[in-house]
């Protein structure tokens, strides 16, 4: 990956969070955090990786960014300056659900340890 799509996925993640928390005005959204962004290397696609805080919110979530999309991407392209600004998909990250998911098979492994005697 260059330096420069590196640079342009930093950039797009910092605007859509603050697009996200200063132009969408919907409860629905409560605390969300923008993750990750991956933009294709055409630069036509951007995936906005994002979590919630309460997970059983997320698909709800999702809906509405969806829904949202296209007034995201015209706000996207009056603040950064690209040829042509790529299209928005949002996707779920469910990175931290795995880390508990693994966390919690490891506590499980160990339960059954017995205690070292010296």
């Amino acid at each position: 990956m260059t330096h420069r799509i590196e640079r342009i996925e930093s950039l797009i993640k910092q605007e859509i969070s603050q697009i996200i928390l200063f132009k969408l005005h919907d409860p629905v959204f409560g605390f969300i955090t923008v993750t990750n962004v991956k933009v294709s290397p055409d630069l036509k696609l951007a995936k906005i990786y994002f979590s919630v805080f309460e997970k059983e919110k997320r698909k709800m979530v999702l809906e509405k960014l969806q829904e949202v999309s296209g007034l995201v991407r015209s706000e996207l392209g009056s603040r950064i300056r690209l040829r042509h600004v790529p299209d928005v998909k949002f996707y779920i990250d469910d990175t931290l659900d795995y880390v508990e998911k693994i966390e919690n098979l490891i506590k499980k492994i160990h339960e059954n340890d017995q205690p070292a005697e010296s």
